[in-house]
């Protein structure tokens, strides 16, 4: 079994502020973290080795040279070997063309660690929260996909996914190769061991820049080839004024709701 996992490093969001001037992310000083999501689908990943310790997990990340923190997380916790793809030519680029990007990556991956069984990515960043680029993977690279899935297993040569869903959760049965969105599950990803902590700080992550991909299609990547377009970042204004209501019965309750929401002409 050979497993790819997505990976992004983000911003702490504990200590995200907005420049009220140009209405961006100040990111000068803000700690980074690997994201939620991706750590969930790690340990989906390692999960898979606990039962068929042959697997070989490999982490794959796009980002600025710093990203490295992020993957040598991966490594420390259960990744067998890490990538970062990082270029200035990529820089600026939105979910279509990083999905685009990462698809070359694993095509160029593969050709160093054989083919990948499957890859795992986290539903979405934290910082973004489109939840985009893992479905957008799937479809570059032709692979049928599952998201919000809780965890996974190997069954009959497929991959059993627990899927979460709006009326339950269920279990889907997906052929090889696949891709795999992962949300939280109902528990915790494992701690690094002191052991895989100190082999990852010495670690040496492979990186694949510019260079590393010469037929790729330039008009599809960086700030130039991505469709989306941010025009405006700001924090909402939150209004804290509000009406409790407490009647002695639900009915009650519910009728003077009705009519607080007719007087306020919202029905």
């Amino acid at each position: 079994m050979n497993v790819l996992v997505c990976v992004k490093q983000v911003p702490d969001t504990t200590e995200i502020k907005i420049d009220p001037v140009t209405n961006t992310l100040i990111r000068d000083g803000v700690p980074s973290i690997l994201n939620t999501f991706d750590g969930f689908a790690l340990e989906a990943a390692a999960r898979l080795k606990d039962k068929l310790p042959e697997t070989k997990i490999v982490a794959l990340c796009m980002g600025p040279p710093q990203a490295t923190a992020a993957l040598k997380d991966c490594l420390a916790i259960a990744a067998d070997k890490a990538y970062l793809v990082s270029g200035r030519t990529f820089g600026g680029s939105d979910t279509l063309a990083t999905s685009y990007i990462l698809s070359k990556a694993v095509e160029k991956v593969e050709e160093l660690e054989g083919k990948f069984d499957a890859i795992f990515c986290g539903k979405q960043a934290i910082d973004g929260d489109t939840a985009q680029v893992g479905p957008e993977l799937a479809e570059h690279l032709g692979y049928p996909q599952v998201t919000y899935a809780l965890e996974c297993e190997i069954k009959d040569n497929k991959l059993a996914v627990l899927k979460e869903g709006s009326d339950g959760n269920m279990r889907i049965g997906v052929p090889f190769p696949c891709l795999v969105t992962f949300t939280k599950p109902s528990f915790d990803p494992r701690f690094p061991t002191i052991k895989r902590k100190i082999a990852a700080g010495r670690a040496q992550i492979p990186v694949l820049g510019d260079d590393a991909f010469p037929d790729i299609d330039k008009t599809r990547i960086g700030l130039k080839g991505s469709p989306t377009h941010v025009k405006r970042t700001f924090v909402p204004v939150r209004k804290k004024s509000g009406l409790i209501i407490q009647e002695e019965t639900g009915g009650a309750s519910a009728l003077k709701l009705a009519q607080a929401l007719n007087e306020a002409h919202v029905i």
